[in-house]
């Protein structure tokens, strides 16, 4: 039930309860105001109607606060009781009163009818306001705990959505850490692959430098050394006695290429040979040819022998 139709339903209780009251209250001064103008000097029979105006307005004053205690979910206690219960009796008594006196059973009952009615719709109108109050406080009650419960579980949304976003913004923390770090390891990679490389060139033109450097003096040693020997030849071809006669031809072919080789004059080597001059020229010829190249022991050889023919 909504609480428009609670609001709706308390509204017909009210207006249903203070309809009966007004009605009773109507009925009794009816009824009881002859009652009381018979039993009243005829001097003050004017006041008949005070008598059931007075307990009516003590109905009416019931009424009115027992359904506003009810309505703040108070009970008054037992004194409201007692009131309630009294001023109905005397309303039952005085509207049954005359009646009862004039030993009529039906006026009794007829006019009994207002009274009990008055009761009996007080004392439901104040369990129904009860009942509803309770209902409405159970209702607000359980309205209170589902309030509770959206926002628990709002609040528990929020939680879960903070701890979401709490969880995504330190994944996306660490995805950009760990890409910073695999940045920064490719950045180191590159710059030890590019060290290694001048290192390795390095080393490599060091290993250039003494390659070449060692073949260069190698060269200069092999210069050196072959100049060594071409002076040792040559000052032992010079050195050499000049023969008496012709040596063979391949010999003296050998001494020729062997001081031309050394750069000894033709001459010379006419005088180490005992060969003529044009053949001797002839045989420097060949040994200037680049085809040509006589060995350092052939040569050796030829100095030798020259040396020893002489000797």
């Amino acid at each position: 039930m909504s609480s428009d139709q609670v609001r709706s339903a308390e509204r017909a209780l009210g207006v249903g309860t203070w309809t009966i009251t007004a009605g009773a209250v109507l009925y009794s001064v009816l009824t009881v105001t002859p009652l009381m103008a018979g039993h009243t000097p005829a001097g003050w029979r004017w006041t008949a109607p005070v008598l059931p105006l007075v307990v009516d307005a003590a109905v009416v004053i019931v009424v009115r606060l027992d359904n506003t205690l009810a309505r703040l979910g108070g009970h008054g206690g037992r004194w409201p009781v007692v009131l309630r219960w009294l001023t109905g009796l005397m309303t039952v008594l005085l509207n049954t009163g005359l009646s009862a006196l004039e030993r009529d059973g039906v006026g009794v009952a007829v006019h009994a009818v207002a009274p009990l009615l008055l009761i009996v719709t007080a004392e439901a109108s104040l369990s129904y306001r009860r009942a509803i109050t309770r209902a409405l406080d159970a209702r607000q009650a359980a309205e209170r705990e589902e309030r509770a419960e959206i926002e628990r579980r709002a609040e528990e949304r929020q939680r879960q959505a903070r701890q979401e976003r709490q969880a995504e913004q330190e994944a996306a923390d660490r995805r950009e850490r760990e890409r910073r770090e695999y940045e920064a390891a490719l950045v180191r990679e590159e710059r030890e692959y590019q060290a290694r490389l001048r290192r390795e060139e390095r080393e490599e033109q060091a290993r250039r430098e003494a390659a070449e450097r060692a073949e260069r003096e190698g060269r200069e040693r092999e210069a050196s050394e072959r100049e060594r020997r071409e002076r040792e030849r040559r000052e032992e071809l010079l050195s050499a006695p000049a023969v008496t006669e012709r040596v063979p031809e391949e010999r003296a072919r050998a001494t020729v290429h062997a001081a031309a080789a050394a750069g000894v004059p033709q001459r010379r080597a006419v005088e180490l040979t005992g060969w003529s001059a044009g053949w001797v020229a002839a045989r420097y010829q060949e040994a200037r040819s680049p085809l040509h190249s006589v060995p350092d022991s052939a040569a050796t050889a030829a100095g030798v022998s020259a040396g020893g023919g002489a000797a």
